[in-house]
């Protein structure tokens, strides 16, 4: 009996030095409090899966950054096809009679060129005509090797500093930042989302790991309190409780096996394979620690707000307001277009006379003006109400954001904290324990004491398994508040929308 009794000790013991930290543990635990922590049985020695593999594969592989990455790329095209505005358009014209009185034959082939820094354009043309034309077509005639012109076009008021065809060019190099914008905030909240299902996912394997280890204390003193009834030094009604108590454990741990299995599977939606197809964790992958992401590089108000894609986004539309703006104010001005060409006739004299051979320069103008105007006055006042809107935004969102990071602040100390607390209760309750069942093998104490004290050390490690988690889930939190791109690993592909 002592023999068995010994050797249920000995089990006990084992036990508990495999769930109850060393006293140096605990030590580091108190002086490190944003440590990653050692679970109670760790699956395998190896390293497992990291944090860092998946926001490797989440941002690679997530398919709603991919859409925002596509949706970016699309904007480019549209950069591109508003530059087509401003393409050499070439025309080219010509008749012949082939039949009747005259029998005039014009051809005639002209290049433009709109300009980029005015509301006009230069023209070059060539004409070159045979035969007789009536004389309501007398500008068809030109001499032998016939005639070359240029025209210039350009605006003086309304369309000199900005028109429809700039407008769309500028529109489109502001969509195509707010795009990388948009793709941004997408990655920024899918990777703090992939970092709360990774961190889900470890709690749930070491909370696995506590409720195995109580199955396996209730497992090793089943057996023991059996031998012991056997030779008559228990009650048969403590096989009983004990047997009670071991299907209640047992009823713990498959639940817990339930959360991991259903966290492996959220965390399949960050981490995928080479071909981008989700892969399910098995408790093989799970790490020997719950990672801690690095803390945010800066809280400080101003560098958070300078580093912010929304804040950036709402300063993209307030850009596109006031080209808008500008190009309804230019609506309100006359439109007064000067011109100017030269042509010059080449080869002999043709049927239109000596009329065509001299150099000739023409200059001109244009001019309109609307009298009410009342289109662009009504443009002008929605562009300047719609600026005031965006600029109460960036305002309202900048307040919001600098009171969500004091939030997040107070809340990673508050959180720090508790885990520092969380890991001494945890000590106290596996000393306890691990005391009474030395009571309870040696007979100084009761059935009810021990499990009570072994329920109490389960209880304070999951505890504190759940402050590690909050306090990795604040700092992630305050990581995607500051917009860190590298904590979260964006910065190789997001680097130039957001300069630090």
């Amino acid at each position: 009996m002592r023999r068995s009794a010994s050797l249920a000790s000995l089990t006990a013991l084992a036990l508990v030095s495999l769930t109850a930290p060393t006293p140096a543990q605990a030590q580091a635990r108190t002086q490190a409090p944003a440590a990653a922590t050692q679970v109670v049985q760790p699956v395998r020695q190896a390293k497992g899966l990291q944090l860092e593999e998946v926001l490797a594969s989440s941002r690679r592989f997530a398919p709603s950054i991919l859409e925002a990455l596509a949706n970016a790329r699309a904007a480019d095209g549209r950069v591109l096809a508003s530059e087509g505005a401003f393409d050499l358009l070439f025309t080219g014209e010509g008749f012949s009679r082939i039949t009747g009185f005259y029998d005039g034959t014009y051809v005639q082939g002209k290049a433009i060129q709109p300009l980029t820094n005015n509301g006009g354009q230069i023209e070059a043309s060539y004409r070159v005509s045979r035969g007789d034309f009536p004389v309501y077509e007398d500008y068809s005639f030109t001499d032998r090797l016939g005639e070359l012109k240029v025209r210039g076009v350009f605006a003086l008021l309304r369309d000199r500093y900005i028109d429809d065809r700039r407008f769309g060019q500028r529109n489109a190099l502001i969509e195509r930042d707010m795009a990388g914008l948009d793709a941004l905030i997408i990655a920024i909240g899918v990777q703090q989302r992939a970092i709360q299902a990774y961190g889900q996912w470890v709690a749930a394997g070491q909370q696995v790991q506590v409720y195995r280890a109580q199955v396996q204390l209730a497992e090793d003193r089943q057996d023991g309190i059996s031998r012991q009834v056997q030779l008559g030094a228990r009650a048969a009604i403590l096989l009983t409780e004990n047997q009670q108590n071991l299907l209640r454990r047992q009823s713990l741990l498959v639940a817990a096996e339930r959360d991991l299995a259903n966290a492996a599977q959220r965390l399949s939606l960050f981490w995928r394979d080479n071909d981008g197809r989700p892969r399910v964790a098995t408790p093989a992958d799970l790490p020997a620690r719950l990672p801690m992401i690095p803390a945010a590089r800066a809280t400080d108000p101003a560098a958070v707000l300078a580093r912010r894609p929304d804040i950036k986004l709402i300063e993209q539309r307030l850009e596109q307001g006031e080209t808008r703006l500008e190009l309804e104010r230019n609506r309100l001005l006359p439109s007064l277009r000067l011109f100017a060409e030269a042509g010059q006739d080449f080869g002999e004299q043709g049927l239109g006379g000596r009329s065509r051979d001299p150099f000739e320069a023409v200059v001109g103008f244009t001019f309109s003006m609307p009298l009410q105007n009342r289109a662009a006055k009504g443009q002008v006042a929605a562009a300047e109400a719609s600026i005031n809107a965006l600029e109460w935004r960036r305002r309202q969102s900048e307040e919001q954001i600098i009171a969500e990071i004091e939030q997040l602040s107070t809340n990673l100390t508050a959180a720090e904290r508790l885990a520092v607390l969380a890991r001494d209760e945890e000590v106290q309750a596996d000393k306890l324990a691990a005391g009474e069942r030395r009571l309870f093998q040696a007979g100084a104490s009761d059935f009810f004491l021990v499990n009570l004290r072994e329920d109490a050390a389960a209880n304070a490690s999951i505890r504190r398994l759940d402050a590690e988690f909050r306090l990795a889930q604040a700092r992630a939190d305050l990581v995607a508040v500051a917009a860190d791109l590298d904590s979260l690993q964006l910065t190789d592909d997001f680097a130039g929308v957001v300069q630090p």
